[in-house]
């Protein structure tokens, strides 16, 4: 023990003991949680305060007390103004919307709701006195003259909590609480009698009675009772935290929107990137084995915004890492899975923290690389990309004016005009975010900024225009390279869906003399390879119903080609528009670069369906392609798809392959 320090007027200054003593008595920790931080203290009073165990004893207590063990910030339930707050810094996802949405109008719901309490007693004034009282406190109340009203009460409605008599004709108390018990276990029954006896008392706790009282009673009491009683019921019934994740391309406000929801919440934000992550331990702690061990990130945030529901956002979820020090996304399961992390342990901690009032969001570029049972503990909500309408909107209300306050214009504002943001997207950008729109936004405000210091004010740029775009940011980047290019014998364009969104790809078909071998380059991975042999075989079984002479393959060589070879491809959607380049070629037959194709062709000639139907509509749309064909099956994904798309393609729902080339072929 430290000898205690003395001032000039002789006070003794409290001891560290003391002082940590006095802290966990402040900290408002659970009980469980106090035996241990108290138990750890009293070692520590028997340790040398020189040695590394004191100090590693005295760093575990003063963050144990530190930790919000009980402390929350009130969520702000108004529907309307989070929907004006979503509304506001976010256009479009209505999806995403309707989901926070509904999520606080269950919260609401809930707290609102009225508990239903039966009162039990043969003596109309206490009834009525009791009555009184628990409806002042905002209870709804039934009451009861006996036993046997009681128990037909309780077959056609459900209670919360019963306060019954225990001496009555024909059904006692006693009576009553079994038969509540049997029907609903989680009721609580509190027992009331004039004639209170220790047995009887005994008794009753026995068969499940939460609480004993003995008349004449006190009205404080009673509330008490009642209150603690469905303190319980009231934690059961607070919703849990959603466990929602965003998966989208990069650049579509995946981040941004789990700020806009904390924000219309009013909840503390943390943002957690897990990205790269390969230790186990920067989720579960390092256990207190040496003087710089620490808890989990998770912890160690909750305990930095000093609350323990916060909004909590893992970052690049799909990009966890995983080594010899243990696997994260594995770790990950019990935080994210609303019936275990109630008492989620930290091997520093090594006593249980409930993280169930946290609001987990992950967020992700695609679910392919989330391990399955991790997959599973996630309510997926997909952001598909943004239509040139959505991302011009979006350019007018949120981008233009933020680079505008970035770039030091705020009293020089350049205006765009619609035609200038309209060239921006479709010329300088490709992509199904809004990341490239944005740099290319800032890059011209940067050149209006320059302009202004180097020329003066008034020869900056009042209007920016199409020819001012192309000006300050060059030749055009991107080109329509479907509407721009020419039909040709043996080409196909298909559609792709990759983690920054849907992709136009093209696949082209040759044949040379030689001895039927099919070549395939372009860096295909083993599904493509697949699509392309079954798609040849599919062929090779219908030459008279396609007419293509049937000694073509016996003397000819087949090369199917996918161009950007340095880039690796792989799916299974490319089946159909490799059938499609073949029968161009074997017929010798121009397809129509203008119909974008996407779906599997089995041997038997079935089209199977395909996902990513909205994405690969959008990047048609974006590549100027005029007709969409998609497998029939995918009808219902359809309904996905904007209007304004729906409107400037003509989408096919194919069943059969003669159907694709009808569409397909010139």
């Amino acid at each position: 023990m430290r000898i205690f320090k003395k001032s000039e007027n002789t006070e003794e200054f409290p001891s560290e003991i003391e002082d940590l003593r006095e802290t966990l008595q402040k900290a408002n920790m659970p009980e469980q949680v106090q035996k241990v931080a108290f138990r750890e203290l009293e070692k520590l009073g028997k340790t040398n305060p020189s040695s590394a165990e004191y100090t590693i004893g005295t760093n575990y207590i003063e963050y144990l007390a530190s930790l919000p063990w009980n402390t929350t910030t009130p969520d702000n339930l108004d529907i309307t103004r989070a929907e004006a707050i979503l509304e506001e810094d976010h256009y479009g996802l209505r999806e995403i919307k309707d989901r926070i949405l509904e999520y606080l109008a269950v919260r609401v719901l809930k707290s609102s709701r009225k508990y239903r309490i039966l009162v039990v007693d043969d003596e109309k004034t206490t009834r009525m006195n009791l009555e009184h009282v628990l409806s002042k406190e905002g209870y709804e109340v039934g009451t009861a003259s006996s036993g046997v009203e009681a128990l037909d009460l309780l077959d056609k409605n459900s209670f919360d909590v019963i306060v019954t008599d225990l001496k009555m004709e024909k059904v006692d108390g006693l009576g009553v609480l079994e038969q509540a018990k049997a029907k609903d276990p989680a009721i609580e029954v509190i027992m009331i009698t004039g004639y209170a006896t220790v047995p009887k008392a005994v008794e009753a706790m026995q068969k499940g009675s939460y609480q004993f009282l003995a008349k004449p009673l006190k009205l404080d009491e009673v509330r008490s009772a009642v209150a603690s009683a469905l303190a319980k019921k009231k934690a059961q019934l607070e919703s849990r935290g959603p466990i929602l994740c965003f998966v989208g391309p990069p650049g579509t406000g995946k981040t941004s929107l789990g700020m806009s929801i904390a924000r219309s919440l009013e909840r503390k934000f943390i943002r957690m990137s897990v990205g790269g992550m390969k230790d186990e331990a920067q989720i579960r702690g390092h256990r207190r084995s040496y003087v710089g061990a620490l808890p989990g990130r998770i912890i160690q945030e909750i305990r930095r915004v000093e609350c323990k529901n916060p909004l909590f956002m893992l970052d690049e979820l799909d990009k966890i890492g995983q080594d010899f020090k243990g696997d994260p996304a594995s770790a990950l399961l019990e935080v994210l899975d609303p019936e275990q992390n109630t008492h989620f342990i930290d091997h520093y901690l090594d006593v249980p923290f409930d993280l169930s009032k946290v609001m987990f969001i992950a967020t992700a570029n695609t679910t392919d690389l989330i391990p399955p049972p991790l997959l599973d503990r996630l309510e997926v909500l997909y952001l598909s990309g943004y239509t040139e309408d959505e991302k011009e909107k979006i350019a007018f209300r949120h981008l233009i004016p933020r680079e505008i306050e970035e770039a030091g214009l705020v009293e020089y504002p350049p205006e765009f005009t619609a035609q200038a943001v309209q060239k921006i997207i479709r010329e300088y950008t490709r992509e199904a975010g809004l990341r490239n729109l944005q740099r290319q936004i800032a890059s011209i405000c940067r050149k209006v900024a320059r302009d202004i210091l180097r020329n003066g004010k008034h020869s900056s740029p009042k209007v920016i225009g199409p020819e001012k775009v192309q000006e300050m940011l060059g030749p055009r980047k991107f080109y329509f390279e479907v509407a721009e290019a020419k039909d040709k014998i043996g080409v196909a364009t298909g559609l792709a869906w990759t983690e920054s969104g849907g992709e136009i790809i093209f696949i082209e078909a040759t044949s040379m003399k030689g001895k039927g071998r099919l070549l395939l380059t372009g860096s295909l991975g083993d599904v493509m390879k697949e699509s392309a042999q079954a798609a040849l075989s599919y062929i090779r079984s219908h030459t008279p119903a396609l007419k293509i002479p049937e000694d073509f393959f016996t003397e000819h060589d087949i090369h199917i080609h996918v161009p950007a070879g340095a880039i690796p491809k792989d799916g299974p959607s490319a089946g159909l528009t490799i059938a499609v380049a073949l029968i161009s070629l074997l017929k010798k037959r121009e397809t129509r670069r203008d119909v974008a194709l996407t779906g599997e062709l089995t041997l038997s000639g079935r089209i199977l369906p395909v996902g990513g139907i909205k994405e690969k509509a959008l990047a048609a749309h974006r590549a100027g392609v005029k007709c969409v064909v998609f497998p029939a099956k995918n009808k219902a994904d359809l309904g996905k798809i904007p209007n304004d798309i729906k409107k400037a393609l003509e989408i096919v729902a194919a069943e059969d392959l003669n159907q694709v080339l009808e569409k397909a072929l010139k």
